[in-house]
């Protein structure tokens, strides 16, 4: 498959506080941008930027031979894939689907068999990184597929993303997403357990933070997540909502065979914060004391 040129349009879908800068980096790196949403504000600010709006998913495939989707679950992704207007209506054999969003393996492997049917390739292309790095244009990709393909989406994705790593076969980008955020949910237990420690002991719990972050407990979280338990500061960020749902991808997958113990603690708490009515606070909120 040859590389996806300045000539191809690129069609966006899902245009939400991750999916909107990234195609405004598209925008930015002078590709030619076809963009859909169901909201008409973010789609229109786009197109005042130089994006061509499109009233369906099935138009902005037909318009577009490689179409980037980042929306919110399975069922959305879906739907925008295969409902009444949905992109697979439309687009030509031969093109390409890159999907952003974070859903299970099973859906991927799943709407990659539906989609090469027809004639057409799905990549499941997850990212990390979170809203300040779709801001920033410093995303990572974990991206699964054939690797041909792959390699003609790079220069695309490129705009937005800092690393982009083929990671195997399809469904295989959605395992390293839900590994990530298995790692990231025991990490962050650890680290409140850690305040909470240190301020039982009369500790300031600053100064404890600082001195980890100069040795072998060095992390993001700690970094980012560790700042905001302490500062009582949960503007998302990522929603606990979010981060409850891609936790419990990472439970159906593992099925109950491979026992995921932090995992189920998170999931716990998390669902507990959500039934709060936390759902909307940053998720490092299931550390605050």
């Amino acid at each position: 498959m040859r590389s996806i040129g300045r000539d191809c349009a690129v069609g966006f879908v899902g245009l939400g506080v991750m999916g909107t800068p990234m195609a405004g980096w598209l925008l930015h790196h002078k590709w030619s941008v076809h963009v859909h949403s169901r909201r008409s504000e973010p789609m229109q600010t786009l197109v005042s930027q130089g994006a061509v709006g499109v009233p369906s998913p099935s138009a902005l495939g037909r318009a577009c031979q490689l179409v980037l989707l980042c929306v919110s679950d399975d069922a959305a992704v879906e739907e925008v894939l295969f409902g009444a207007q949905g992109v697979a209506h439309g687009l030509a054999p031969g093109g390409v689907v890159v999907d952003m969003s974070t859903i299970s393996p099973a859906s991927a492997r799943r709407f990659a068999q539906r989609l090469d049917a027809s004639g057409s390739t799905y990549l499941d292309a997850p990212v990390s990184g979170g809203q300040p790095g779709a801001v920033a244009g410093t995303l990572a990709c974990m991206i699964a597929g054939p690797r041909s393909a792959v390699d003609a989406v790079r220069d695309v994705l490129g705009a937005f993303c800092k690393t982009i790593t083929h990671v195997g076969d399809t469904g295989a980008g959605q395992t390293v997403k839900a590994c990530n955020q298995v790692a990231a949910a025991g990490a962050l237990l650890g680290v409140a357990d850690a305040i909470a420690l240190a301020r039982s002991q009369g500790v300031d719990p600053r100064v404890m933070r600082d001195v980890l972050l100069s040795g072998t407990a060095r992390s993001f979280v700690l970094e980012k997540d560790g700042q905001r338990i302490i500062d009582g500061s949960f503007a998302p960020g990522f929603r606990a909502r979010l981060m409850r749902k891609d936790l419990r991808i990472a439970l159906q997958a593992a099925g109950g065979a491979v026992p995921l113990r932090t995992a189920g603690i998170a999931d716990s708490l998390l669902s507990e914060l959500c039934e709060a009515r936390g759902s909307e606070l940053d998720w490092s909120a299931i550390g605050r004391g």
